[in-house]
């Protein structure tokens, strides 16, 4: 398992649905990585891709989208944490809101696909966030502090997990919450508890390369998690670049 501490900040492109072989040549021609070893850079192409960019990644991780809770069995459709490892995946995005909120997975099934990668080595990027409704009630912090207890399995440490903040009303939207909003809320998940303290905290929702560096430079961001903006080799790279 990579060694969260020895990087100062995570860039983790989420490509979703998107992409096919011609995109991902292209993609990778024409991207331009950071020289700093201390920025990790992890793309995460579809489940049917990670093997081709496994073998044609040169300077990034490999990230996937989603992982079953089970080892194995009669779970047709499920990608198994065996088969991310065995096309090189050091990371995998848990809990995305488009996974809470459309295949209605809970706190629980993160808690357990977490879990799984933790103890096969695989860093998961657990989401949490609030959706329009609840931030308009004023109970944002209630609803991160209940996915925060309940996502996150007891073996989970800040070096084997990464979190990320991603209010659901901002995923797609190209609305942002303010730069003040942000780091408020990233300081309460960092010190309402202990155990999240010393954690890697990302920042999702609408980023893209004209607010990736005001964000990304507020003291308790450690980086972005990029949906739309990291489909376009150029706005990605000016995100990485800064």
């Amino acid at each position: 398992m990579l060694k969260l501490s020895n990087f100062s900040s995570f860039f983790v492109a989420n490509w979703k649905l998107n992409g096919n072989l011609q995109f991902i040549d292209q993609f990778i021609t024409n991207i331009s990585l950071p020289n700093s070893n201390s920025k990790c850079v992890v793309i995460c192409p579809t489940a049917i891709h990670l093997d081709y960019l496994s073998k044609n990644k040169n300077g990034f991780y490999l990230g996937a989208q989603n992982v079953s809770e089970h080892e194995e069995g009669a779970y047709t459709g499920e990608i198994s944490v065996r088969s991310l490892i065995e096309t090189n995946v050091n990371f995998c995005i848990v809990g995305h809101s488009e996974r809470r909120q459309i295949f209605r997975e809970k706190d629980q099934d993160i808690n357990l696909k977490s879990e799984r990668l933790i103890v096969n080595n695989v860093i998961p990027i657990i989401c949490i966030g609030e959706t329009l409704e609840q931030k308009e009630k004023g109970i944002t912090n209630t609803v991160l502090e209940k996915q925060l207890m309940n996502s996150i399995p007891s073996s989970s440490t800040f070096e084997n997990t990464i979190i990320a903040y991603e209010p659901v009303w901002a995923i797609g939207t190209g609305l942002t919450p303010t730069i003040k909003e942000i780091d408020e809320t990233h300081r309460f998940i960092r010190d309402h508890n202990d155990k999240f303290n010393k954690y890697k905290i990302l920042y999702g929702g609408s980023v893209k390369a004209s607010n990736a560096r005001e964000i990304t430079d507020l003291a308790n961001v450690d980086g972005a998690l990029i949906g739309g903006a990291s489909l376009k080799s150029e706005e990605f790279t000016k995100i990485i670049q800064y």
